[in-house]
């Protein structure tokens, strides 16, 4: 049974139809701007995480503790093969990647370049670095290859090599002694970016450990399954690793490891934030308006009600109960034009490429970005409709209810002379 309340508030919205639809019109296209604004952020977050994890830096990172202060190559964790074995025991690590730094310098000719040698395991590391999936020219390392190396094109261009040139390494040991080695070039990696290109020459773990004189691994790279795309979903899983590894090591969130990424992140879901409260503000505006309106109108209406017993509870209920039933048609109309618009392009995407420079692909604190955005769509959208809806509407209905409730009838059914 519908109550008396809302009978009556419904006789009241369609008997002044054109200002209903009005404020159906702005708070509907209001709150659909807002979920746009939100998808934009959720997908922004998606494609950071995505970024990380695919880039070569995973959702987590063992590094020896204070590495992220110091970034120095020759650090090496302790106990590295006990702290590997713990971190793929856990169910919810997709791949764990070990990988050993040595700085250096490749020679070809009399042409030379510096270089960070990336010793990797060749079974785990394309899992994690997405772009060696993908080589230009030649191939991936193999399990037990030695002595070759997997160049990113801003190296192969400075040095003019080719697949199959060999290149000499020289590196400085733990000893301090000069070792130098020669390595075939058998694959070269172009990700559209040299600054990411300049980070790549990927050899063998076990040519690092030669050459260095160091044994054990850099850092340990891990990506996690099902981690979703809220970027803090990983904080849970680092204290867990942290408590696995030992002494001596550290767990590091890519929110760690890129802090500039999770500043513009956090700085963006802020601008969303206001962006979205200025927008909600202005349709409260409008409605409380056309709300405080149709009071204004009905005065003496309110004023018989009153005279013959009406409470003041009662008309306070009706003029909320009147806004709620505006949010009802406001979620319905948002979720109308915003869901379809934010589905279609979370399925096609945006391109943004025409924000690069020149014909350079885009990254972002050593992140490489991918040129067609995608804002999220998903199930949230619906809850956040309705909240921002009938929050917006119910706030806006609080200042007419009260003076609707504080109706004189005498006052009101005076007749001026």
């Amino acid at each position: 049974m519908i109550s008396t309340s809302t009978r009556y508030a419904l006789r009241s919205l369609t008997r002044n139809g054109r200002r209903t639809l009005l404020s159906l019109l702005g708070l509907g296209f209001g709150v659909g701007i807002a979920l746009f604004a939100l998808s934009w952020v959720r997908g922004l977050e998606r494609m950071s995480v995505e970024a990380a994890a695919g880039g070569g830096l995973g959702h987590l990172r063992v590094a020896p503790a204070g590495w992220n202060e110091r970034h120095d190559e020759s650090m090496r964790l302790t106990g590295s093969e006990h702290a590997l074995e713990a971190v793929r025991a856990l169910p919810w690590v997709e791949v764990a990647t070990p990988r050993a730094s040595v700085g250096g310098l490749l020679g070809l000719g009399t042409r030379s370049t510096h270089v960070v040698l990336t010793g990797v395991d060749p079974r785990t590391e394309p899992q994690v670095f997405r772009y060696v999936r993908g080589l230009v020219e030649g191939r991936y390392l193999e399990p037990g290859e030695r002595n070759a190396i997997v160049l990113g094109r801003a190296h192969s261009r400075r040095l003019h090599a080719a697949i199959g040139d060999e290149l000499v390494v020289t590196v400085v040991s733990a000893s301090g002694e000069l070792e130098s080695a020669i390595v075939t070039v058998v694959g070269i990696i172009e990700t559209g970016s040299s600054v990411i290109d300049q980070t790549i020459a990927h050899v063998a773990l076990e040519d690092v450990v030669t050459l260095s004189g160091r044994e054990g691994f850099s850092e340990i790279t891990i990506v996690a399954r099902s981690l979703g795309t809220d970027p803090e979903a990983v904080q849970p899983m680092r204290r867990e690793v942290q408590g696995l590894i030992g002494e001596g090591n550290e767990a590091l969130s890519w929110l760690e490891l890129v802090p500039d990424l999770r500043a513009k992140i956090e700085g963006s879901y802020r601008t969303s934030r206001m962006a979205t409260s200025i927008i909600l503000l202005v349709v409260l505006l409008g409605v409380a308006s056309a709300q405080l309106t149709s009071v204004l109108e009905r005065r003496k209406e309110f004023a018989v009600l009153a005279a013959i017993g009406l409470r003041g509870a009662t008309l306070v209920r009706i003029v909320v109960t009147e806004s709620l039933l505006l949010g009802v048609g406001a979620t319905l109309l948002a979720l109308a034009w915003a869901m379809p618009l934010i589905r279609h392009l979370d399925e096609v995407g945006i391109d943004i490429s025409a924000m690069y420079q020149g014909h350079e692909r885009m990254a972002f604190a050593g992140v490489l970005i991918d040129p067609i955005f995608h804002p999220q769509f998903g199930s949230w959208i619906v809850p956040s409709a309705i909240v921002m809806s009938f929050v917006a509407t119910l706030l806006a209905s609080l200042y007419p209810a009260w003076f609707a409730s504080r109706t004189d009838p005498a006052t009101a059914l005076r007749v001026d002379r």
